[in-house]
């Protein structure tokens, strides 16, 4: 039984565009959250060998800033060798990367597999991709699709904390990384079973239209496609404007609450696993907010969104540090930043779209994400030097708040204009 199969299971009942998008739903939802184990680990490896924050952030600095830089051309290669087989081999580093750091005892085994591999496969969880998905599958509802996926992205680095946490407590840290690359060596049949390369590949148009469109024949070097990608944005201000804001989206997400939210709440005396059900709670309001994003980014101005999504979290972040990290206060904070977590995906993907069409898109924003993840890795880095000099997360925080300040007014300038295409 192929996707063939499968699609004629659901005919009638429900069209399997959105069976397409549940199974990348739960694939990215893993893979983001392999990437998101070291957040547990940092202060047990400190433990276990010695190594101090810096150190070990910088092999999360390193995984976070291949991630950005893989997108694009991991975006060239879906034109190249197709959608599912990129799927796939993302999800085969993965299992290599995240298996094999389970047997790391020195500090640069670290830096291989988690930097590098587990780095080099987190592709499968690109926005890039997401947005393949979307204007491959979509016609309609693509704003949603993006915020659900996206949504499944985020969410992915913080639900399974709390499990991999306790892990931690009742066994040792080595059963972490065991127990992610066994996750998704698990979801390798599933893709390869339920995932066809596009609509046209079992006889139906995407959602929202019935005429079938073959899918072009797989050509080019990624490289190349990659590189033109860049070329034509880079030659845009609104490009410039989408980079930098969304790296400031990186650097106040994934770089700095994601990676150090945990040891920054044990400096307050929260047990690693409280403060690991903090990031889970803000992993399911995530997807509560990321969701609506997209719902609101079919009918808004993306612009007006992105303004107080980044205004919001900026206040939030500077409000943070000052707080008495009771469980009042750090439940509210879960759940103000957890909505406000990535809902800037969908409107950014969405002017993205508008400035240069659907079919350049996956590549461009994945240069934009390219963006996030340098953020990412300054905060990853940055946030665990200046614990280690100072003693303190607040300079991070505050550093990070205004920078979403700053964000916030920027992306008001972002033009909206019509993609050079035509519709498709």
């Amino acid at each position: 039984m192929g996707p063939e199969a499968m699609a004629r299971l659901f005919a009638g009942r429900l069209h399997y565009a959105w069976v397409v998008v549940a199974v990348m739903f739960v694939v990215i939802l893993a893979s983001v959250g392999v990437r998101a184990a070291p957040g547990v680990l940092i202060v047990p490896l400190q433990q276990a060998f010695g190594w101090n924050a810096a150190a070990i952030s910088g092999a999360v600095s390193l995984n976070i800033l291949l991630f950005g830089l893989v997108g694009p051309f991991a975006a060239g290669l879906i034109q190249t060798i197709g959608l599912k087989r990129t799927v796939l081999g993302s999800m085969v580093l993965l299992v290599i990367g995240s298996g094999l750091s389970a047997f790391v005892t020195q500090i640069w085994q670290l830096y291989l597999t988690w930097g590098v591999l587990v780095g080099l496969g987190s592709g499968a969880g690109m926005v890039g991709l997401a947005t393949a998905v979307a204007n491959r599958w979509f016609v309609n509802r693509r704003g949603l699709v993006v915020g659900l996926l996206t949504a499944g992205n985020a969410s992915g680095q913080l639900v399974f904390l709390p499990v991999l946490a306790s892990l931690v407590v009742s066994h040792t840290w080595h059963i972490v990384p065991v127990v992610v690359a066994g996750t998704i060596l698990a979801l390798i049949p599933v893709v390869m079973l339920m995932l066809p390369e596009s609509p046209a590949a079992i006889g139906l148009g995407p959602f929202g239209a019935q005429t079938i469109v073959a899918m072009p024949p797989g050509s080019g070097n990624p490289f190349a496609i990659a590189i033109a990608g860049l070329r034509r944005g880079a030659g845009s201000a609104d490009f410039w404007l989408l980079f930098v804001t969304f790296a400031v989206c990186g650097f106040s997400t994934n770089g700095l609450v994601a990676t150090h939210l945990i040891p920054f709440c044990m400096d307050h005396s929260i047990p690693e696993v409280g403060a690991a059900s903090l990031l889970a709670a803000m992993g399911v309001f995530d997807l509560i907010g990321t969701t609506l994003s997209g719902y609101l980014t079919d009918r808004y101005d993306s612009r007006i969104l992105l303004f107080w999504y980044y205004g919001l979290r900026g206040l939030s972040l500077m409000i943070l540090p000052f707080t008495d990290f009771s469980l009042a206060s750090l439940a509210v904070f879960s759940v103000f930043y957890g909505l406000d977590w990535v809902a800037t995906i969908p409107p950014t993907v969405t002017l993205t779209n508008q400035v240069f069409g659907k079919n350049d898109s996956p590549v461009i924003v994945s240069w934009i994400v390219a963006g996030h993840q340098l953020g990412g890795a300054m905060a990853a880095f940055g946030a665990g030097e200046t614990r280690y000099l100072t003693g303190s997360y607040l300079p991070a925080f505050l550093a990070s708040g205004i920078a979403c300040l700053m964000a916030a007014l920027m992306v008001l300038r972002i033009a909206r204009r019509r993609p050079a295409e035509a519709p498709a």
